[in-house]
């Protein structure tokens, strides 16, 4: 079994497309096939510098490493289109001999003076197909001397699939089933276009050929181009090498509406690729999940379900779980709505079940940013008490930078509501108490202040809110006595002392 992703480096990779390769790279894993990469880049007034890069960081990133590939090496390369032009010219020469393909000459100005007259006899849009062929300038419709004269003088032309009518073309969808189309639907494509690049559909085909390529498996969006390379096929007389097709459902708006697009990420503040893209606009610009602060493990199990659904109730599945569980058969036909909150899930379940040493990795450079470089015993620590209250890996920083610097503002609300003035002097007496303590662990802590607490016959409610705002500066957070052995004795103490006297002020 071989299966390709074959993206386009035409700017960032969307979300849809990491699902394709996923679902290529799963179904090659599971049956001990071969997971390929191929550029498609022959449209070269899209192509975007950088783009490739980004492509194989983005697939890096999520664990899909291909087996053949630029860069990977393989027997069938080389794996970027543009390098393999002089093959499409053959092969689209060939199809004219055989008579399934012809020139074109047609100028953009006469193609265009046609639309704009079909437009004004009110006919349907320009097809450039069986019912017009034999009008414009092409192989078909002009003398072969002509023909000839045209070719030997350099004429730009396009060369075009001779789409028969009266016949109708059978895809066996693994997704969908059997879909027809009519070849009186279906126009000539162009294969092969006037500066000697090839199109998609021709490059596409060859190259699968040639790459003995088995399963197919791409976007809804290529299922009305599926006839033409049906068509293809038959031309060359490859229908017995033909691939599997199965054409994987939209992702859908959070709103469930409409096919989730590039720009739905910055209008919602959401990701939509995996990795940030830095456009030459602001519109053209976006943050990806892994800056975000996604796990590339909840990311994949995320997009998995996708339009898949293993048919049991579990959800959390690893890389290699997912292998085993992968088929073609348990994708669904209908559009698969991109849930936002169900990917923080997903990620609050890959944070929490994640041993503290490996959190402590992924948080560092974000405390670094903040100007922080903590051991990695203590930042260890420091991810075990807080892994539990975040969702994304910044929230470490932000719900726990108190660890990590001074308290600069104190609850007031809380503080005018609740604190008494006159038991000051008992939490400076705490205070003493707890700077005696020759073990400063939580459970030493926990024992002096809930036996101080008994002593003064405080209830825990007059005691613990105002400990955790003096040491962070908000009622809110893990156990107040793990953050203070953290923070250890000396800095734990210091706060106390400087907060406490300060409360006086909010009363």
């Amino acid at each position: 079994m071989r299966l390709r992703f074959a993206p386009s480096p035409t700017g960032p990779l969307h979300i849809g497309g990491v699902r394709t390769a996923l679902y290529n790279f799963l179904l090659a894993r599971k049956e001990g096939g071969t997971f390929i990469l191929r550029i498609e880049d022959t449209d070269q007034t899209r192509y975007v510098p950088g783009a490739e890069e980004y492509i194989l960081e983005a697939l890096r990133w999520c664990g899909l490493k291909p087996d053949e590939g630029p860069g990977f090496g393989g027997a069938y390369g080389p794996y970027r289109q543009s390098e393999r032009k002089a093959l499409y010219t053959a092969y689209a020469e060939e199809l004219v001999a055989r008579g399934k393909a012809y020139y074109a000459f047609d100028t953009p100005e006469e193609l265009q003076a046609k639309r704009e007259d079909f437009q004004k006899q009110g006919l349907p849009n320009f097809k450039y197909g069986a019912a017009v062929r034999m009008q414009m300038r092409n192989s078909l419709s002009l003398p072969a001397n002509e023909v000839q004269e045209l070719l030997d003088a350099g004429t730009p032309y396009t060369l075009r699939l001779k789409v028969d009518p009266g016949s109708e073309v059978l895809i066996r969808d693994r997704i969908r089933g059997e879909v027809r189309f009519k070849t009186e639907e279906l126009d000539d494509k162009v294969l092969l276009k006037a500066d000697g690049m090839p199109t998609y559909h021709l490059a596409n085909v060859v190259d699968d050929h040639l790459m003995k390529i088995t399963h197919v498996i791409r976007g809804e969006e290529w299922l009305s181009s599926t006839a033409h390379h049906v068509l293809l096929y038959q031309a060359f007389g490859w229908e017995e090498q033909m691939p599997e097709f199965a054409h994987l459902p939209l992702i859908l708006k959070p709103t469930g509406k409409g096919k989730l697009s590039k720009r739905d990420g910055t209008k919602l503040g959401i990701p939509v690729f995996p990795l940030s893209w830095e456009g030459s606009t602001p519109e053209e610009s976006f943050k990806g999940f892994r800056e975000f602060g996604f796990d590339p493990r909840a990311v994949v199990n995320f997009l998995a379900f996708l339009g898949w659904n293993p048919g049991t109730e579990q959800e959390i599945f690893s890389l290699e779980e997912l292998v085993q569980a992968f088929s073609i058969e348990k994708i669904g036909k209908s559009g698969a709505r991109f849930d936002y909150d169900k990917a923080l899930w997903f990620n609050q379940q890959y944070i929490q079940a994640s041993d503290n040493a490996y959190l402590a990795e992924q948080i560092r450079p974000i405390l670094k940013e903040h100007g922080h470089e903590p051991p990695q015993e203590w930042l260890e620590k420091f991810c075990g008490l807080l892994k539990e209250r975040v969702s994304l890996y910044p929230d470490f920083w932000e719900q726990g930078k108190y660890l990590l610097e001074p308290v600069r503002e104190y609850d007031s609300k809380t503080l005018r509501k609740k604190w008494k003035p006159e038991r000051l002097p008992l939490f400076l007496e705490m205070t003493a108490s707890l700077e005696a303590l020759p073990d400063f662990t939580a459970t030493a802590i926990e024992q002096a202040v809930k036996a101080f607490a008994e002593r003064q016959q405080l209830k825990p409610g007059e005691v613990f809110p105002f400990l955790r705002i003096a040491l962070t500066g908000t009622t809110r957070g893990p156990g107040i006595f793990e953050v203070m052995e953290l923070l250890g004795k000396e800095e734990s103490i210091s706060r106390l002392k400087t907060a406490l006297p300060a409360f006086q002020e909010f009363v």
